[in-house]
């Protein structure tokens, strides 16, 4: 389980380190950066898919996605005296995302490259592309030098051994490639491992489609769906899955909690499972008067 979130410099995130627990639920008035965390914790579950810098760029380009206000927020800033707003950064351009939950941590860094070289070397069309300048994995439940396990410093990943000594684990990763997704030694580096199975087993359901043709209205193949998909589209055979070997009936209980007097099954079409529905209403009507 996750028990802290760091971000730093992200959209209309400055910095922030948001301990976690089981159950977490994030209110706020519209604005005030609820989709940005949660926005965040997406990217940041990419690096272990080898994704992250894909992502930026289809959010609009790293410059859009940083934060844009000031390095400090002065005091005169936080009383209203002043209005919050961006200037010459003077720190080096950087996006930080992090991790902890019970035993390790993780933390990755992204940034500029640096200025491109002088002609005749022609311009390279990548050259505001984003770079993954360190990675950190770490002892729960701060990072500290001392207690780094994993490092990777632009194309180097070191690890530290119980000795205490650096090994090398690889000095020509890629500046777009994460370490968790190209790196793997389960027998010399097992954190890396647990790191990168961690987040891969991340689930995100916030595009769920509700339309006639919606893929989790569509009839699926009957199959074992201990797991659901983020779209949705084995929703049906999830379902099954879970009455056949989970809690039918705090699957049950749950569906009527959530539409009372509702019910939900599957039937099978030709192989297929196809979702049911069936809710029963009772309306209660008062009658008035006319005046």
């Amino acid at each position: 389980m996750i028990t802290t979130l760091a971000i730093a410099n992200y959209r209309s995130i400055r910095q922030v380190i948001l301990p976690l627990a089981r159950l977490n639920v994030v209110t706020g008035p519209n604005g005030s950066g609820k989709s940005n965390l949660y926005r965040a914790l997406r990217l940041l579950s990419d690096t272990a898919r080898g994704g992250v810098i894909s992502t930026l760029a289809r959010d609009g380009g790293f410059e859009s996605t940083l934060w844009a206000g000031p390095e400090v927020i002065s005091r005169q800033m936080k009383l209203g005296a002043v209005k919050v707003q961006g200037g010459p950064r003077r720190a080096p351009i950087s996006l930080r995302l992090g991790f902890c939950d019970d035993n390790v941590g993780y933390c990755i860094d992204v940034g500029l490259p640096p200025p491109p070289k002088p002609p005749p070397d022609p311009p390279s069309p990548f050259e505001r592309d984003p770079e993954i300048k360190c990675e950190w994995i770490f002892a729960a439940p701060t990072y500290r030098p001392a207690g780094t396990l994993v490092e990777r410093r632009n194309a180097v990943v070191r690890l530290r051994e119980e000795s205490g000594v650096w090994a090398t684990l690889t000095s020509s990763l890629q500046s777009f490639d994460s370490m968790l997704s190209e790196v793997g030694d389960p027998g010399r580096a097992p954190e890396i491992t647990s790191i990168r199975d961690t987040v891969r087993s991340w689930r995100f359901y916030d595009h769920f489609r509700v339309d006639l043709e919606a893929p989790a209205r569509q009839p699926v193949v009957a199959t074992r769906t201990p797991v659901l998909a983020a779209d949705g589209h084995d929703l049906a055979a999830a379902l099954e899955t879970i009455r056949e070997i989970g809690d039918r009936a705090a699957l049950d209980q749950t569906v009527d909690d959530a539409f009372p007097g509702a019910m939900v099954w599957t039937t099978q079409v030709d192989g297929r499972l196809k979702l049911e529905f069936e809710q029963s209403i009772v309306e209660n009507f008062a009658y008035r008067e006319p005046r």
